[in-house]
């Protein structure tokens, strides 16, 4: 693998995981903010598909990483 997806595989699942934290969290926020019940969850489902990507991506990395390494 190049050096180049070495980095950037890891670094993008990453911020991925915090960014789909931090939607999901926000989510929560207009839930109490009373807004429509369409809203919070419609940005929280998309939170949370955004941070099991990002776990998906990050697992791959460790495998290809894992793999290297033998």
């Amino acid at each position: 693998m190049s050096s180049y997806k070495k980095l950037f595989l890891p670094g993008f699942s990453l911020a991925l995981i915090g960014m789909g934290l931090s939607i999901s969290i926000e989510a929560g926020f207009w839930k109490w903010n009373g807004s429509p019940t369409w809203e919070w969850v419609l940005m929280g489902t998309f939170g949370l598909v955004i941070f099991n990507t990002g776990l998906s991506l990050f697992g791959e990395a460790v495998i290809r990483a894992s793999k290297e390494k033998n």
